[in-house]
């Protein structure tokens, strides 16, 4: 492939879109039922860890000069053997992150149109697929799809969240039942945190962009202060339009619901749209990177060669349509809750473990490694006490 298609623009999209797809439009009630009117500070402390480990994340990169991720980290620093199992896992979790994005897109857009009970998982599925064959058609058109998505969604998200902001209910943060606090505030940060993995896809696309030492760096972490703002802004705007209850209660369609009390059926449509737009966004970016990601892993021998086979344009197109495959019928199968606290799980360990590799090898910026090594594990432990019951 072509090498400088992937320009500021396009791959700031690519992180946002990898993250906002699934990080308020399927996990904010997720989030407030565990933090309560803490919500905001859950993902305020996700993005701290997450803008710390996105630093790691383009430094390594950029250091070795490869695209790969933390893959591709761990092989350059002496650790082949624990480069594989870590791969295989990055994959799963992105696979199910793909799945998560789905299945919120096929429940907007079944409560929108009203449709029949197997509506939602067949417009999941299909999701899947089409944006399966938007990658087919190569790195060009995925980026102008990002880049349309991700600036339509955010002018959404923001006008939402100003004017539940500006109606100033703080009353309306609370949960009807007592409030967590501090440690929801925790659980919620971790139990959330795949809504923050998305700015990792761009260590994928490494080769695919120009300029990459200068985008990357700045495209990263640009991305993700974007998207903890946003995710704080929403988080707070739309409790105070409809109740932190009615969001928990009304899940993965809470912002629509959102949107409606704001601008009447107006809203309510501008908003299922922008969920439908995040949601694609986020299963084109996972979709596009993964597959870049099985190539990479298939060619040092670490996976079948099959997810090496790559078109005339460089797509490869087997590993786009196997993990589109099962995506689609995870999105099928799966749940939410679940699977978000699962890939949340996944990507904390992944996290914690780049930056402890960044602490060793980088030359610079070493305080940002140790402060998203010890952010990532501290969340991995607190999600693993919640999960086991204990907290």
């Amino acid at each position: 492939m072509a090498k400088g298609k992937l320009g500021f623009n396009a791959a700031f999209a690519m992180a946002v879109g990898g993250m906002i797809g699934g990080g308020i439009f399927a996990t904010l009630g997720v989030v407030i039922s565990l933090a309560g009117s803490w919500a905001w500070l859950s993902f305020l402390i996700g993005g701290v860890i997450a803008l710390a480990t996105g630093y790691s994340y383009a430094r390594l990169t950029t250091h070795f000069g490869r695209e790969g991720g933390a893959y591709t980290f761990l092989r350059e620093t002496g650790h082949a053997g624990m480069a594989a199992p870590v791969a295989w896992v990055l994959i799963l979790g992105y696979t199910l992150t793909v799945s998560v994005y789905a299945y919120t897109f096929g429940a907007y857009l079944a409560y929108a149109l009203g449709g029949p009970h197997w509506f939602a998982p067949a417009a999941a599925a299909l999701a899947i697929l089409t944006l399966a064959g938007v990658n087919l058609m190569g790195v060009g058109e995925a980026a102008g799809v990002e880049i349309f998505a991700v600036w339509g969604k955010l002018a959404v998200l923001g006008v939402l969240a100003v004017i539940g902001i500006a109606r100033w209910q703080p009353d309306m943060l609370s949960l009807d039942q007592s409030t967590p606090g501090f440690t929801g505030a925790l659980i919620g940060a971790a139990s959330v945190f795949m809504a923050y993995e998305g700015f990792q896809l761009l260590a994928y696309d490494y080769d695919d962009m120009a300029n990459p030492d200068h985008v990357l760096r700045s495209a990263v972490s640009l991305a993700i202060i974007c998207t903890a703002c946003v995710y704080i802004a929403v988080a707070i705007g739309c409790a105070m339009l409809v109740g932190a209850s009615q969001i928990v209660a009304d899940k993965e369609i809470a912002l629509a619901e959102a949107g409606r009390q704001a601008l009447g059926e107006t809203g309510f449509v501008g908003v299922t749209i922008a969920a439908a737009l995040s949601t694609a966004s986020a299963i084109n970016a996972t979709l596009f990177s993964t597959a870049r990601l099985s190539s990479e892993v298939s060619r040092h021998g670490d996976l079948p060669r099959l997810f090496s086979r790559e078109d005339k344009e460089g797509v490869p197109w087997a590993g786009v349509l196997i993990i589109g495959a099962i995506a689609a019928l995870l999105a099928v199968i799966g749940g939410l809750q679940n699977l978000v606290q699962a890939a949340s799980f996944v990507f904390l360990g992944v996290f914690a473990l780049v930056n402890w590799l960044s602490w060793r090898v980088a030359e610079e910026g070493r305080w940002q490694a140790i402060l998203g090594m010890v952010g990532a594990l501290s969340a991995a432990l607190v999600l693993a006490a919640h999960l086991a019951g204990f907290i």
